[in-house]
């Protein structure tokens, strides 16, 4: 019979709304039948760990272990995980299908409704105090234990921190223009928001060959990453009229436009915005998170750019619509070839106790991503 042993650990914290987080030891008991425990080796530091932040825990009970963008090796299985081992190389995902919802019953496992989540196996050394994980995972710690189907292998020689950056701002970046809104080829395509989730943008568009990628943005610094990560043409939103630029851009003698446009900032006026920005017929995707209270305003009757008039969609974007399973082996491949820029997302290496400093230059400075090395 096989010794069980908890893990002492430390964990990147919130301990209660509106306070910063803060380093604490964790215990990490050995995981569930059906769960891995993983050894962190990189965490990317993500937006929406920041959202949750801002929210004040986003519903879930303190204290949180914070992050979801995290890879490691694994240091012990379930007694019903079969297809990993200890020391395998994994990238977690916050999507993994339950199987049981009804999108999963009919087949279409991207459009789950839940997520398979692991048992509460994480505990905060001080008092015992059971931690809540973000979106399942709680990858700002040396140590986690995520759902076995949530571990999902990686090469032996694909460098971690980079892989770990596949877990969210990668796929679903990348996933928005192959699964949410697959772009065809020759399709034009404008991308607003050039942080990490938008230059993915750029870059699944960029692999399903459309003929011009349209990067719109405020801030210069952005509008280069977007022509580095491959768009073609870049709008600077500072200085005018950002939905004109992009109808001049594309004027073909059928009003302009393009096939696809893609908001991945998380600002409601953005979203109204891209759907203006397209051709009849075209397709809007919304990526960036909402608060509770955020709307937009549609208009329908305008001939050139309302909904009803110029046929317009609107797509919602969550995680690039991933298969894990699928997906996150397809983008390690894609960066061992060559096609998929990961090492230009890393923007600085820092450490555990460099989340809150990492947050605000996220928030103030130009950041794609920080990533944190254990």
């Amino acid at each position: 019979m096989i010794e069980r042993m908890a893990v002492n650990g430390k964990a990147s914290i919130l301990e209660a709304a509106g306070e910063p987080a803060v380093v604490r030891d964790i215990i990490v008991d050995s995981p569930g039948p059906n769960d891995v425990l993983v050894k962190l080796a990189a965490s990317g530091v993500c937006h929406t760990d920041l959202t949750v932040k801002m929210l004040g825990g986003s519903g879930m009970p303190f204290p949180i272990v914070l992050g979801h963008e995290g890879a490691g090796y694994v240091e012990e299985v379930g007694s019903a995980v079969t297809h990993l081992k200890k020391g395998d190389p994994v990238v977690i995902a916050y999507r993994a299908p339950c199987e049981t919802c009804p999108a999963c019953l009919r087949g279409d496992p991207r459009h789950c409704y839940m997520a398979l989540r692991p048992e509460p196996r994480i505990t905060r050394a001080s008092d015992g105090a059971s931690c809540s994980q973000v979106l399942r995972c709680g990858t700002f710690a040396t140590h986690t234990v995520v759902h076995g189907k949530a571990a999902i292998k990686m090469p032996d020689d694909m460098p971690l921190d980079k892989a770990c950056l596949i877990a969210c701002g990668v796929c679903t970046g990348v996933g928005a223009a192959m699964n949410t809104s697959p772009v065809y080829a020759g399709s034009r395509v404008a991308v607003i928001g050039c942080g990490g989730v938008g230059l993915n943008v750029i870059q699944g568009a960029k692999l399903q060959k459309a003929k011009m990628i349209i990067g719109v943005d405020v801030n210069p610094t952005k509008l280069q990453w977007a022509r580095d990560f491959g768009a073609t043409h870049t709008v600077n939103a500072a200085e005018g009229d950002s939905v004109a630029a992009v109808r001049k851009l594309t004027e073909d003698g059928w009003e302009g436009g393009v096939e696809f446009a893609f908001e991945a900032t998380g600002i409601p006026a953005c979203t109204e915005q891209a759907i203006k920005m397209l051709t009849y017929g075209g397709t809007a995707t919304t990526i960036g998170f909402p608060a509770e209270t955020d709307a937009v305003n549609l208009n329908l009757g305008n001939f050139d750019t309302g909904v009803y008039w110029n046929k317009a969609a609107l797509h919602v974007c969550h995680c690039g619509d991933a298969l894990p399973s699928h997906d996150f082996p397809l983008l390690a491949d894609l960066y061992q070839k060559g096609e998929l820029n990961l090492d230009q997302m890393v923007t600085n290496k820092i450490g555990l106790d460099d989340v809150e400093a990492a947050f605000h230059e996220m928030e103030t400075g130009d950041v794609i991503r920080s990533v944190i090395i254990f």
